[in-house]
C-alpha cells in the first residue's frame, strides 16, 4: 500500500473527492438522494487505485459515502423546507421506521460480504432506474397502503445497505402513489439524514479494528474522504434545490434515471464482468 502516501496520487485523489462532493450534492438537491449514487462508485474506484484490500472496498465506499449524507442531506433539507416541499407529516410518521430499518443495515455490514453489498446496491438501482425512466409513471394507488412501517423501515434498510439517501427508493415509491415529484424529492431529502446517521453508527462499530483499513479510518469511515467531499456537497446541495423547484418534471425523472442505471451497471460489472 506505498501508493497510498505518493503527494502525486494523493494531491489527485483529493480533487477528485472534491469535485465528487460539488456533484454530489447538487445531486442531492436536485434529485434528493444524498449524493451517494455517484459517491459509493467513485469511492469504490479510488479505493482500489490505492491499493484497499479488495474485501474491504465496498464497506468503505457505502459507509464513507453514508458518512458524507449527514451535512448534504442537512443543507438539501433545509432547502427543499423553505420552499414548502418536504411532507412534514409523512416525515414524522415514517421517521422511527426509517431509522430502525438503517440501524440494522448498517448493522448486517457485520455479517455481510463485500460482494453481497455490491450485488445489492447494482440490482435496486438498475430496477429502480428503470422504472423512472419509463414513458409513464406507474402508479399503483391514489393514497399510501397499509404497511407503512414496512415500506420505510425496508426504505432505511436497502439504502443503508447501498449507502444512499433516501431518494433512491423514497421518490418512486411516493410518485407510484400519486405523490407530485417535486414533494417526492423535497421528502426523500429529509429522510436521507434519518438513514444516514443509524447506519454510519453501525458501520463505525461493524469495521472498528478491522485490518487493512486506510489511515484515519473510523471504523469503515475514512475521515479523510468523507471531509473533502462534504466540504464542497454541503454548499452545492443548494443550487441543486433551486434547480429541482425550476426543472420539468420529466426532466427531473429522466435525469434520475440516468444516473441509477450508470451507476447500477459499474457496480454489477465489478461483481459479475
Amino acid at each position: 500500500m506505498d501508493t497510498l502516501y505518493s503527494p502525486q496520487l494523493l494531491g489527485l485523489l483529493s480533487i477528485g473527492l472534491l469535485c465528487t462532493g460539488a456533484i454530489a450534492g447538487v445531486l442531492a438537491g436536485l434529485l434528493g438522494v444524498g449524493g451517494g449514487i455517484v459517491i459509493v462508485p467513485v469511492l469504490f474506484l479510488l479505493f482500489h487505485a490505492i491499493n484497499i484490500p479488495e474485501h474491504l472496498v465496498m464497506y468503505l465506499a457505502v459507509a464513507t459515502s453514508l458518512a458524507t449524507i449527514i451535512p448534504t442531506s442537512i443543507a438539501s433539507a433545509r432547502a427543499h423546507h423553505k420552499r414548502g416541499t418536504i411532507d412534514v407529516a409523512l416525515l414524522r410518521s415514517w421517521a422511527p421506521w426509517i431509522v430502525l430499518g438503517a440501524a440494522v443495515g448498517g448493522l448486517l455490514s457485520k455479517v455481510l460480504d463485500s460482494s453481497s453489498l455490491t450485488l445489492i446496491f447494482g440490482c435496486i438501482a438498475l430496477a429502480v432506474s428503470i422504472n423512472m425512466a419509463l414513458p409513464r409513471k406507474i402508479i399503483l394507488s391514489d393514497h399510501l397502503p397499509s404497511g407503512q412501517p414496512v415500506i420505510a423501515g425496508g426504505i432505511g434498510l436497502f439504502s443503508a445497505l447501498m449507502g444512499i439517501g433516501g431518494g433512491t427508493l423514497t421518490v418512486p415509491v411516493l410518485t407510484a402513489v400519486s405523490f407530485p415529484i417535486h414533494r417526492a424529492v423535497g421528502t426523500a431529502a429529509a429522510f436521507g439524514l434519518l438513514i444516514a446517521v443509524p447506519a454510519v453508527v453501525g458501520f463505525v462499530w461493524s469495521g472498528w479494528g478491522v485490518a487493512g483499513r486506510p489511515p484515519f479510518s473510523l471504523g469503515y469511515v475514512s475521515i479523510p474522504a468523507a471531509v473533502l467531499i462534504f466540504s464542497t456537497s454541503t454548499f452545492t446541495a443548494p443550487i441543486g434545490a433551486r434547480i429541482a423547484a425550476s426543472l420539468d418534471p420529466a426532466r427531473l425523472r429522466i435525469a434520475f434515471a440516468v444516473f441509477l442505471f450508470l451507476s447500477s451497471v459499474k457496480m454489477l460489472w465489478s461483481v459479475l464482468g
